[in-house]
């Protein structure tokens, strides 16, 4: 059906609430109803409903060879295995979800930019759930860049790269370990006592763990953590861990911390 209002109004109420512009305010800004900017939130937004009568979707990487920002995409990779999936949505359209805490305010605005960088011309919006932030971007070829998708859990299902998949993190170890342990990791200090001239002394040190129930997910931690020779080892049956202290260094180095 068609607008009433022009087009570009549209764009711009659309783009304003993806940058999370309240409806009441996003209406009195653009001189349309309340209802009329949730209309267009949910055939735009929610639905994936092509934008504008000259909108085209960006090429895709594997259908049609189209470029792919490898550091981008790595690291958004490293996000969806920790904490994303794939819905689909009307006409084939699927849907990038990224959960995550929402005190990582830094750490959420970058989600969006990697989803902008590997759907080039994407539009990721945001919503609120109790205590997280859900990032979603749609686009027909998600898939076709995640092929781990599929009913279930990742942990209930085999989650094993592509080949043109390990040679992007291969060229990209770095962001794919911070996508994985922003998303699933933590960075913790741990003490013990041991004795010094018959007294016991408390020392302090820093470690990053990585906890996923996906044994095959925390196989492609290791694996990447193998890449940029970081030391690493299995604390429990869902935990990696780096805890030396020249290990810890450098991943720190590599990743930054969770903002």
């Amino acid at each position: 059906m068609p607008h009433i209002r022009p087009m570009e109004t549209v764009e711009s109420a659309l783009r304003a609430s993806d940058a999370g512009v309240p409806d009441r305010e996003n209406a009195a800004r653009h001189g349309v109803a309340v209802k009329t900017i949730r209309r267009w939130r949910r055939e735009y937004q929610r639905r994936g409903r092509p934008r504008g009568q000259l909108h085209l979707a960006p090429p895709c990487p594997r259908c049609d060879d189209a470029t792919l920002n490898g550091a981008a995409y790595a690291e958004l990779l490293g996000w969806y295995l920790g904490d994303g999936h794939i819905s689909r949505g009307r006409r084939d359209v699927y849907n990038l979800h990224i959960i995550n805490d929402a005190r990582y305010v830094e750490d959420n605005l970058r989600i969006a930019e990697l989803m902008r960088a590997t759907k080039p011309g994407g539009r990721p919006h945001t919503r609120k759930q109790p205590g997280c932030l859900i990032t979603t971007t749609s686009w027909k070829h998600w898939p076709c860049l995640f092929p781990q998708h599929g009913p279930g859990r990742k942990h209930e299902r085999p989650i094993v790269l592509e080949d043109w998949q390990r040679h992007v993190v291969e060229g990209h170890p770095g962001p794919f370990l911070r996508g994985l342990f922003h998303s699933d990791g933590c960075r913790v200090r741990n003490w013990a006592r041991r004795p010094v001239r018959g007294e016991l002394k408390r020392y302090d040190y820093p470690r990053w763990q990585f906890t996923n129930v996906s044994a095959d997910i925390r196989e492609l931690c290791c694996w990447a953590l193998d890449l940029v020779e970081i030391p690493w080892r299995q604390s429990n049956d869902k935990t990696i861990s780096v805890s030396t202290r020249a290990g810890v260094a450098a991943l720190d180095e590599l990743i930054g911390p969770k903002t």
